[in-house]
């Protein structure tokens, strides 16, 4: 552990002495005024003095210009973007009061790839980027920028980490996701504004830059610690760490399987063997089945047909079958009564007495056999036959096949008036003339077959079949017909798509109202579903939770319509979406955080020295509040300590950092309160009662050109909440309720992270080391790795905490 923490100080220490040395590669320097000329089209922008003569600095003011760098510039300085986790924004700027505006906006449509922007109403510095999956995270940092004084400020993202300096002091550090420069080629760069109409910067800015390389901010602050390694490199060499302990265990489990398997098959030759009939053969092994001579070879059994040689049989023998052989051999002969016969064939003599002697060839000559007594038969005496080979009669329609028969598997025996017969099967031609071997006819390859138009010719044995073309529907066994996949519903459309028949298949379209290819078919309503709503059917919205309307566009205030019971102690707070309870004034939260407020606890002010009590009074703590008390025997003036400062008893007066609140002495306590607006006064503050400013300069235009705001109202708009002031718009990101939980996703439509159960669902996971996956090797994964599945090449798997998640990547397929 010692030499791996060693290897990474030494690493930084020579690659920021490198730095230092030579100065920044301009190769990893997005100088943004490098080239500006301000000109006619950029209205609202001057060159003015800077914080230093080393560089131009510029004016930015009005309200209404457009700034925006030329495409191929803007696609030069880009292009040392792309793909960067490791960069920082850095800008010197002096901003007016309550500005809130951009300094840089990088962004394609509505995807932000890069934006810093500085508001002034809320006291915020917020970072826009994409992450991934499409998602754009926002980070922001509470600090006031907007006060007319120069800064330098620099935001510095390394991998997974993102720190704020201004005036070369760190600010915050901060743990985020890794950064996805993935820019497409006509994405716009604006300077001092996001779009043509929102997020103006009004001030000055000089050195605005994008540095790509680790710990940018020392181009503005030299002499700051840069003697260790950057997040992004220690990112890297664990994964590269990671990657090897994969390696290693997947090469040890294949490296123990083989030597497994040599130990087994050190003795062992291993064949393919074909098993026929119930009898195994090995490869190379040759066999005769019947008329076919037979081959084992690689575990496949290949015949051919039997050629049977001409015999030349000598004197005194003739060929013949034999039993189990498809070819004639060579058997004596006896001759009886002008017949040849062979061993064993039998012949009777009938005398006309009633007498029957019985022979049997035997050695060439005839024997003469003792026949036995003859069975008593159930039939008429019309019907009793005398046949050659027996003395016996029998009955007409008598079983010969019963008795034996020397037929094969493919042949049928038949019984004739004297004896049996064999006949090959429908489909089957004979091997020999007996018909006792027959073989398979191919009717497709000869030609004999019935298939018609539209199939296609598969033989079986015996027979063939026709199979109907993909598309096409059967007639009868021979033909087909084109399939009507859209009367009998076998098609792929879209419940709400119309369905058309054509030649070999059919297509699809969406019904009117709906938008798709066919297959797939949604719902399209004139006006977007807003707020993560669903269009479910034409121009209605199934709204998620926390929104209601007929678009989705109003949030539900869950606090006013009765819907949340917050404790005695809290007081509900609506969010657009949704809700929470948060602590009343003298309280604060132990640290439960419980949904309904029960984990608000008083704040004792005394002992936490957060009473106004003056020196002559004494604290004493109330339930959610405390109480200034004059000792006995003593005459206390009242009076209060505010901001170190004496506050005589029923002294009124408005604050220093916020000019919209009034506060008061009462007997030792300071009461503050919000200032009554009162538009019927002609002296009214407009700032602190925007809604009572009626000049048109101060309305606002809202981001699709067709809705004007008043100043003060405020409204939400792409998981952003926006509100009008003296006729500058500032959008910060939509609060989200805590989702607490392993198994997270963003839903489609939707601004705020959700906790599903199932963890392939999840599109973020909260990565638990301890808990690891076995892949098909047996290979130990860890939670947050992924790995192409053994056999494939498109499927890709993830282990989430345990759990091992397959899915097929459409785009390798």
């Amino acid at each position: 552990t010692m030499g791996y923490l060693q290897f990474l100080v030494v690493f930084g220490i020579f690659f920021v002495f490198g730095v230092v040395g030579f100065g920044v590669d301009p190769s990893l320097r997005i100088n943004v005024f490098h080239d500006f000329v301000p000109g006619a089209e950029f209205e609202g922008v001057s060159q003015v003095q800077g914080f230093h003569d080393e560089s131009r600095a510029f004016l930015f003011q009005g309200s209404s210009r457009g700034v925006r760098l030329p495409a191929a510039t803007a696609q030069r300085m880009l292009q040392k973007l792309r793909g960067r986790s490791e960069f920082t924004v850095a800008v010197t700027l002096r901003q007016e009061k309550l500005n809130s505006g951009a300094m840089l906006s990088i962004h394609h449509a509505e995807q932000r790839f890069l934006e810093l922007e500085s508001s002034g109403q809320k006291n915020e510095v917020r970072l826009h980027f994409q992450v991934k999956g499409q998602q754009t995270h926002t980070e922001v940092f509470p600090y006031t920028l907007a006060d007319n004084q120069w800064h330098k400020v620099a935001v510095a993202i390394s991998a997974s980490h993102a720190t704020l300096y201004v005036d070369c002091n760190r600010i915050y550090e901060r743990v985020v996701p890794v950064p996805l420069m993935d820019i497409p080629g006509d994405t716009s760069f604006w300077i001092g504004q996001r779009n043509g109409a929102h997020g103006l910067f009004k001030g000055v800015m000089q050195d605005v830059q994008i540095l790509v390389m680790p710990q940018g901010y020392i181009t503005q602050c030299p002499d700051l610690n840069r003697t260790c390694p950057t997040c992004n490199d220690f990112h890297g060499l664990v994964q590269k760490i990671m990657e090897l302990q994969d390696i290693l265990a997947k090469t040890s489990s294949k490296l123990s399987l083989a030597e497994e398997k040599m130990n087994g098959l050190d003795n062992c030759y291993c064949e393919r063997t074909c098993s026929v009939k119930g009898v195994t053969y090995r490869e190379d092994q040759s066999w005769t089945d019947g008329c076919k001579n037979c081959t084992c070879s690689n575990g496949t059994v290949q015949c051919e047909t039997l050629v049977c040689p001409p015999l030349e049989c000598p004197d005194g023998s003739i060929p013949a079958y034999v039993a189990g052989q498809c070819c004639k051999k060579c058997q004596l002969m006896c001759l009886f009564a002008g017949q040849e016969l062979v061993e064993g064939d039998r012949r009777a003599v009938h005398h006309p007495s009633g007498l029957c002697q019985l022979y049997k060839c035997r050695g060439r000559t005839m024997h003469r056999v003792q026949s036995g007594d003859c069975p008593e038969l159930h039939c008429p005496e019309a019907q009793q036959v005398t046949i050659t080979d027996r003395c016996c009669k029998i009955c007409r329609g008598h079983d010969f096949c019963a008795e034996g028969h020397f037929c094969t598997e493919h042949s049928d025996c038949l019984n004739l008036d004297a004896g049996a017969s064999c006949s090959c099967k429908e489909g089957f031609r004979p091997l020999r003339q007996d018909n006792a071997y027959c073989e398979d006819i191919d009717e497709c390859a000869e030609g004999k077959h019935y298939c018609r138009e539209n199939t296609m010719c598969v033989n079986t044995p015996g027979s063939f079949m026709c199979i109907c073309h993909t598309g096409y529907i059967r007639i009868d066994d021979y033909s087909c017909t084109e399939h009507d996949e859209c009367v009998s519903g076998q098609h792929s459309c879209d419940e709400n798509a119309l369905c058309f028949n054509t030649v070999g298949g059919h297509s699809c379209s969406c019904k009117p109202g709906y938008m798709g290819n066919g297959t797939v078919c949604r719902a399209l309503c004139d006006s977007l579903c807003l707020n993560g709503g669903s269009c479910i059917s034409p121009n209605v919205c199934v709204c998620a939770q926390g929104f209601t309307g007929q678009r989705c566009e109003r949030d539900i205030d869950e606090c006013s319509e009765g819907f949340v019971e917050c404790d005695s102690h809290a007081t509900c707070v609506n969010l657009p979406g949704w809700y929470h309870c948060e602590c009343r004034d003298g309280y604060h939260d132990n640290g439960m955080l419980t949904v309904n407020g029960e984990s608000c606890e008083d704040i004792d002010e005394c002992k936490s020295g957060r009473s106004t009590c003056a020196n002559d009074t004494i604290c004493f703590n109330l339930d959610g509040g405390y109480d200034c008390r004059c000792p006995h025997g003593h005459n206390c003036t009242g009076d209060c300590i505010h901001d170190n400062k004496v506050k005589h008893n029923g002294q009124i007066w408005v604050l220093d950092n916020d000019r919209c609140s009034v506060c008061s002495c009462q007997m030792g306590q300071v009461m503050c309160r919000r200032m009554v607006c009162d538009c019927e006064n002609p002296t009214v503050d407009l700032f602190c009662c925007p809604e009572c400013d009626p000049r048109l300069s101060s309305q606002c235009l809202h981001q699709n050109g067709l809705l004007t705001y008043a100043s003060g109202d405020s409204w939400t708009e792409n998981c952003q909440q926006c509100q009008c002031l003296q006729g500058e718009v500032d959008c910060w990101p939509v609060s989200c309720p805590p989702a607490d939980c392993d198994f997270m996703l963003v839903p489609e439509g939707e601004c705020c992270t959700r906790c599903v159960s199932d963890p392939c669902q999840a599109q973020r996971v909260r990565n638990d080391i301890t808990k690891t996956c076995e892949d098909e090797h047996g290979i130990t994964r860890f939670s947050g790795s992924s790995w192409v599945k053994h056999g494939t090449e498109c499927t890709l798997c993830q282990c989430k905490n345990g759990h091992i998640c397959c899915s097929v990547d459409p785009m390798c397929l």
